[in-house]
């Protein structure tokens, strides 16, 4: 893809964008004008860096305000050809619901690769397991529940009741719920937001182990891009749940609904970046913090390439005269 440290902060510079914009909208209880504005500044930041890119997941067709959509191109490369010819994966905000009330875990996030090297997958649900480093290789989708999780707690050298799986609060997930609960497991129901929670069980620290459940198939993207930076693990499953999924899924070449998707499989690129910065505060990464003169964000930029995992704090001065704040 060429020119890496340069690419990397550009990519840093687009997700910050969007979780500032995010940001001053929350608390005020309009998620769709959270998503907008978030969009709006992540269009806004792809198209000024030096790059060539194709979005291969994003909005899934263009609606209302839509404006980072499958197809697109994006990028300020110059008349030269210079810029980078790259894939997109973009989430310009996650949590959208968790912004607009100032809950926990809203985070702008996307993934980079060479052309072809993430999955370009329909708007459909997907079933899931995704486990960090300590217990990759050792599950499995099809696995019992209980099964699953004495592994994972084998792995660590703990026992199931250390464990703290992250699932989506869903009626879905009802029996999961309960099979989980009966292994002696901990849960953490999330509104919104399984690949900010997949990251987090990638990462030692943060409490969780393991996330299970159904979600975006899009979101299972750069969650495998994530967990090849990480040395994670995910596994999928498409999931039609209604005819017109499953018609859209027959076009697109996606048929076989029993396939089990690896991380390889999902992002195969060998040239890798994900970058994700917090708009509200989680275990992994703090929120957007403002103050007097500025702004405060922080950020967690991985590459595959050349194994870098980069905590970023940063501190943007709109007033030069304001003192920088250390906090």
């Amino acid at each position: 893809m060429g020119r890496g440290p340069t690419l990397q902060g550009s990519l840093v510079e687009v997700t910050e964008s969007a979780a500032i914009a995010a940001a001053q909208t929350m608390g005020f209880g309009d998620h769709e004008r959270s998503d907008q504005v978030a969009s709006e500044a992540m269009r806004h930041a792809l198209d000024n860096i030096d790059i060539t890119g194709r979005i291969v997941i994003g909005e899934r067709q263009r609606q209302g305000t839509s404006i980072i959509v499958d197809g697109d191109s994006v990028g300020g490369a110059s008349p030269e050809g210079s810029g980078s010819v790259i894939d997109l994966a973009v989430i310009p905000l996650e949590g959208t619901h968790q912004c607009a009330t100032g809950a926990p875990g809203a985070v702008t996030s996307m993934a980079a690769a060479e052309q072809g090297g993430l999955l370009d997958l329909p708007d459909v649900y997907m079933e899931k397991i995704v486990v960090g480093p300590t217990a990759r290789g050792v599950i499995h989708i099809d696995a019992p529940v209980p099964e699953n999780l004495r592994n994972i707690a084998r792995a660590f050298g703990r026992e199931v009741s250390d464990l703290t799986v992250v699932v989506l609060d869903r009626p879905r997930h009802r029996q999961m719920i309960h099979d989980i609960r009966a292994a002696g497991a901990r849960i953490r129901l999330i509104p919104d937001g399984d690949l900010a929670a997949s990251i987090s069980a990638a990462v030692r620290g943060t409490g969780v182990h393991a996330v299970m459940g159904i979600g975006g198939a899009p979101e299972g993207v750069l969650t495998a891009a994530a967990m090849r930076c990480l040395g994670g693990e995910i596994q999928g499953r498409l999931i039609a749940r209604h005819e017109d999924q499953k018609k859209l899924l027959d076009e697109r070449g996606f048929d076989d609904l029993q396939q089990i998707y690896s991380s390889l499989d999902l992002a195969p690129g060998e040239q890798l970046f994900v970058c994700s910065t917090g708009v509200t505060d989680s275990e992994l990464l703090r929120g957007v913090r403002f103050f007097g003169g500025g702004c405060r964000t922080s950020s967690l930029l991985m590459s595959l390439t050349n194994g870098m995992v980069r905590f970023i704090d940063t501190i943007r001065r709109d007033d030069t005269l304001h003192p920088v704040q250390f906090y």
